[in-house]
């Protein structure tokens, strides 16, 4: 069995239950060596889960399942990690932004933190019913999670689709507002990130899976049952300070692996035409047998 394990996290409210796993000792009871990453999204590690040197990563379901229809690379969902709740997703404008609807934003630039991912997904069907085209009436231009802030708050662009805990910091200290809430209607309860593995690394390594899935299982069901668990370890590994843990909305915490629930993200994006063939979701999901 393999006993060191590199896993991929995002640096967000997703990745808290492998920090709990990691603080609470779940991984060393399971015989694991568990060392992080902070990646910005799967895309830019991929050669290092393609050649064993990362083992697992988080992703959302959206980057995974562009990169598998692409065929750059195989993966197996493992685990569930994160689904979104109102007020936590959205697209965030500046105090005294012009754009005081949905509608404003033609003609404006939109900053997201991948061009085909789950910014640009969840807003696809709410800027459908305002009207808007999303492949012309503005600019998506990539800001990486971290400029965020920076971004919005210097003009570089007009509205910047963000997660909390960057949504609660846009707020406090920029007087931003939230222009659209993506994890509503059309979006609701959406699948957000999930843990992910190559096809050639599960088959090669069912221990080490299994070993990983128990350790996670345990943390992810402390995280769903219990915010201070998750609020405490956030400012651990984000730049999110202690006072806005305490106060930040929070998405769920799934704690089983739905087909059903991920086969909602790839529908959306074969209509979003982020896919350009139906996915089974159920045959990305990794089974013993």
């Amino acid at each position: 069995m393999k006993t060191d394990l590199l896993i991929g996290q995002y640096p967000g409210a997703d990745s808290a239950p492998l920090f709990i796993a990691m603080e609470r000792g779940f991984f060393k009871e399971e015989g694991l060596n568990v060392k992080q990453e902070a990646i910005q999204a799967p895309q830019q590690v991929l050669g290092k889960l393609s050649n064993g040197a990362m083992d697992i990563v988080l992703g959302s379901y959206a980057t995974i399942l562009t990169i598998q229809e692409a065929g750059t690379e195989k993966f197996k969902y493992i685990a569930d990690s994160y689904q979104g709740a109102t007020g936590a997703f959205g697209v965030m404008v500046k105090k005294d932004s012009p754009v005081k609807q949905v509608s404003d934003l033609k003609g404006k630039k939109i900053g997201v933190n991948a061009l085909a991912g789950l910014g640009t997904l969840t807003m696809s069907p709410h800027f459908k019913l305002a009207g808007l085209d999303p492949k012309a009436d503005f600019q998506y231009v990539e800001v990486p999670t971290t400029n965020w802030l920076s971004a919005l708050d210097k003009g570089d662009v007009d509205a910047v689709w963000m997660t909390d805990p960057y949504v609660s910091q846009a707020k406090n200290q920029l007087g931003a507002t939230m222009l659209l809430d993506t994890m509503s209607g059309p979006t609701e309860g959406l699948p957000i990130t999930g843990w992910a593995a190559t096809e050639k690394w599960v088959q090669k390594n069912p221990k080490s899976l299994a070993a990983f899935q128990r350790a996670m299982a345990k943390a992810q069901n402390i995280a769903a049952t219990d915010r201070s668990a998750v609020t405490k370890v956030l400012p651990t590994y984000t730049k999110i300070p202690p006072e806005t843990a305490a106060t930040i909305n929070l998405g769920a915490y799934p704690t089983s692996l739905s087909a059903q629930r991920i086969q909602r993200v790839a529908d959306l994006m074969y209509e979003a035409g982020m896919l350009k063939q139906k996915v089974n979701a159920a045959s990305m999901i990794y089974s013993k047998g």
